[in-house]
């Protein structure tokens, strides 16, 4: 058993389930929906397929990330307890909650200068994000140590590919994310937007693909062109989407026919209420190891 424990933000897109059975714990970020404020606690509260329909129909949505009392008060359970911590927050390049993350850190040194507490810029997001974490909890269950498991997400967050493409435009119309104009043409045109993270952590529009079945095909190309070792990948595939399960099943099974050497079948999960929030239903998102990001 490691005498740390392995955190992460509640934006890692993973089920409840899931992160139990792997022994991650979590720290929820706040949404707000039609005026009422709740934790982000993976669809406990509130199930996604709700959560996405009133959005729907027109509920407002708002996020907050955790600040540094409320990282203080979180960190401060497990290292009472004797354990040190190891955090990976969610992308800096999407929120600010690494700063947060950063001050409890150093105030929770004081009140405990016996412990290690590491906190790492996961670059990451949705179950790209858990599909971070979900490696490391490989690597702490195969026995490495905290500073060298810190080492490893340091050097290897970058080879975590995210890619994803909406096909409802309205919500990243509303967040600013694309433009108005190009949002308002988009539409008309049946325009599927690819993106992907960059590597400061950033979402960006790579391509503009009309019709959802293309785009199917391209994020698939693009997991083939970038994936490590090609059409011999033999690692994980995770997909999150956003009220779209069988756009997900569809690109799953296209995905599933091109790396037959895989590690198990590729996992699907829902697309949670913080990044939900911001992306409206519609998306779909593929996450892989592959070619480290460079822009």
């Amino acid at each position: 058993m490691a005498d740390y424990i392995l955190s992460c933000c509640s934006t890692v897109d993973l089920s409840l389930e899931y992160m139990s059975g792997r022994d991650l714990h979590f720290c929820s970020f706040y949404y707000e929906l039609g005026g009422t404020q709740y934790k982000d606690d993976l669809g406990k509260t509130i199930p996604y397929p709700e959560f996405y329909r009133r959005m729907t129909e027109g509920e407002m949505t708002k996020t907050s990330q955790l600040n540094a009392g409320d990282y203080c008060a979180y960190f401060d359970e497990f290292l009472s307890q004797g354990k040190d911590i190891l955090h990976l927050t969610l992308s800096s390049g999407i929120s600010g909650t690494l700063n947060s993350a950063n001050i409890a850190a150093e105030e929770m040194r004081e009140k405990y200068p016996d412990r290690k507490i590491y906190i790492v810029d996961s670059l990451a997001a949705s179950s790209g994000y858990g599909l971070l974490m979900d490696k490391l909890a490989d690597l702490r269950d195969a026995g490495m140590g905290i500073d060298e498991l810190r080492d490893w997400a340091e050097a290897h967050k970058l080879n975590l590919a995210h890619w994803f493409f909406s096909s409802d435009l309205t919500f990243f119309i509303r967040g600013g994310r694309i433009s108005k104009t190009a949002g308002v043409v988009g539409q008309v045109l049946n325009i599927c937007p690819l993106m992907n993270v960059d590597f400061q952590g950033k979402l960006i529009v790579r391509e503009k693909i009309r019709t959802k079945k293309k785009v199917m095909k391209a994020i698939a190309k693009k997991a083939l062109d970038l994936a490590e070792g090609g059409a011999e990948y033999a690692d994980k595939i995770f997909i999150s989407h956003a009220a779209c399960e069988a756009d997900a099943k569809a690109v799953a099974a296209l995905l599933e026919e091109q790396f037959p050497k895989m590690k198990g079948k590729v996992h699907i999960f829902d697309i949670g209420t913080t990044i939900g929030a911001h992306t409206g239903p519609g998306t779909v998102a593929v996450f892989f190891w592959g070619s480290k990001r460079v822009d």
